[in-house]
């Protein structure tokens, strides 16, 4: 049996790869959107018919309890989610709503003292190069 990317992400992080679970870790991982619960659901139920709001939720608070995805708190609306788990920034255009990932360069040292970083947050908010023009 050949294991998707999405697939060996689940298994990476300890979590039991179900036809949902699959799916929505699949959607994410191509979707650089940031997308929402509602979004996620409404883009995958024509295709899994069967597919629930709330199993969407809940797939994604297994995904975000094992680090499998990050949460994503920048719109201070709804909580968007993020199939990159490697530490990045976030910007979010103001004008049009799009968030876009910026790499984190020159990271600095992380805090000793026996502290465990498990996220990293910084978002940054304006206009969009896009809604600029």
């Amino acid at each position: 049996m050949v294991m998707t990317q999405a697939t060996q992400h689940l298994v990476k992080h300890g979590i039991r790869p179900s036809m949902q679970r699959i799916a929505i870790m699949k959607y994410l991982m191509e979707h650089r959107t940031h997308p929402t619960v509602d979004t996620i659901y409404s883009d995958l139920h024509h295709s899994m018919p069967t597919l629930s709001r709330t199993t969407v939720y809940n797939t994604l608070q297994v995904l975000a309890q094992n680090h499998a995805v990050t949460t994503l708190s920048i719109d201070g609306h709804a909580t968007r989610y993020d199939g990159i788990t490697q530490p990045h920034a976030h910007f979010m255009c103001r004008h049009c709503g799009r968030i876009i990932d910026l790499p984190l360069e020159n990271l600095p040292a992380m805090p000793r003292n026996g502290l465990k970083v498990e996220q990293v947050e910084i978002n940054f908010t304006g206009r969009c190069d896009l809604c600029n023009q």
